[in-house]
């Protein structure tokens, strides 16, 4: 998973946008770090518990978790809080758990299923 994420990481410019979508343990998180890779970007976890997070390169990536968006029954709680419009064109985006709410921030996006 971590060579494919060199190989599409290879591929992105800034202002793209990727939604992974799969089960627990699928290795989205693992694809994402292998997309930093190719980006000169280390140290990638997964941002469950912060949502978000930017990590700087010469090409920034903003990362991010949405399934606490997803599962959550909080109506004040929403990808719309994170801002991610201001910092999304000079960036790679790449969000997990990116379900129909994710969608919504571009109609030119890469969804990944695994």
């Amino acid at each position: 998973m971590f060579a494919l994420g060199e190989q599409i990481g290879g591929q992105l410019r800034p202002g793209d946008l990727l939604l992974l979508n799969g089960p627990l343990g699928a290795g989205k998180t693992l694809l994402t770090q292998g997309i930093a890779s190719a980006l000169g970007i280390e140290g990638v976890t997964s941002p469950t518990f912060v949502i978000s997070r930017i990590h700087k390169g010469a090409v920034n990536l903003i990362h991010v978790d949405a399934y606490r968006l997803v599962a959550s029954a909080n109506p004040n709680l929403s990808l719309d809080d994170l801002d991610l419009d201001s910092e999304r064109e000079e960036a790679i985006t790449v969000i997990e758990w990116g379900g129909a709410e994710s969608a919504r921030l571009s109609d030119e996006r890469l969804e990944i299923d695994i």
